[in-house]
């Protein structure tokens, strides 16, 4: 096992920070960390915001439910999937270009997605500590006018960074053998059933708090409703048609 996959199955979300702040040629090294990601057709279709005011950090924390971290790290970074730099470069050269498209979508989402893992992780090689914050599409809207995001950019999630205050246990994952599949897919029930009764162990036992819950029923939140639902209507007002 070597030093770089040691850090990738180290992972844990930090949520508690110390005071020390990310030096700031230290935080342009992370993005272009995650501009080195792979990116499809070279299109970048990626911009991330800096959001330094306190103001709209407090702002942002309640927007995206009540999470303070987001006020308390040292930074906090909004990746957004944006189609309106690579769009108006193409119709610059003459391009009669078409927007709306459900692959345009798609394309700026997973870039984003891409660029953002790669500054958690060169983050978490430096002893930095992230978490995710995809609480900001609980209130797309109102956190895309703070922000100023025009037409063809949508805000996909926020990241948390600074130096940690705690060290929570890294999470259990599912076993390789329920992910990888040979060929074909396959029913993977009875090791979702196995991994439910090491999750329920794990909750009961973690540091930081525990809980009597396990994998399956901690996802019922999520598939019970329709979670934001104001999404679809939220991208078609920004300009992703999904056509």
């Amino acid at each position: 096992m070597n030093p770089t996959i040691e850090l990738l199955k180290s992972h844990r979300s930090i949520r508690k920070f110390t005071d020390r702040k990310i030096p700031h040629e230290l935080l342009l090294e992370l993005i272009r960390a995650g501009q080195a990601a792979a990116t499809s057709s070279h299109v970048q279709a990626y911009s991330v915001i800096h959001v330094k005011n306190p103001a709209n950090r407090e702002l942002i924390a309640e927007l995206a439910g009540g999470q303070s971290y987001v006020a308390t790290a040292s930074d906090f970074l909004v990746f957004c999937a944006d189609m309106k730099r690579p769009t108006e470069a193409s119709e610059r050269t003459g391009a009669n270009v078409v927007r709306g498209m459900t692959e345009q979508l798609l394309v700026a989402s997973v870039d984003t997605a891409l660029m953002a893992q790669n500054v958690a992780i060169a983050a978490e090689s430096e002893g930095l500590g992230i978490c995710y914050i995809g609480g900001v599409r609980n209130n797309p809207q109102a956190i895309s006018d703070l922000l100023r995001l025009p037409e063809q950019v949508y805000p996909v999630f926020g990241m948390c960074l600074g130096y940690p205050a705690h060290e929570p246990d890294v999470k259990p994952r599912l076993p390789v053998e329920a992910i990888l599949k040979e060929d074909y897919y396959t029913d993977d029930s009875e090791l979702v059933a196995a991994f439910d009764e090491a999750m329920q162990t794990y909750y009961g036992q973690r540091k930081g708090g525990n809980k009597d819950t396990n994998w399956s029923r901690n996802l019922t939140p999520l598939f019970d409703s329709k979670l934001r639902a104001h999404m679809r209507e939220f991208l078609t007002k920004r300009g992703f048609e999904m056509k």
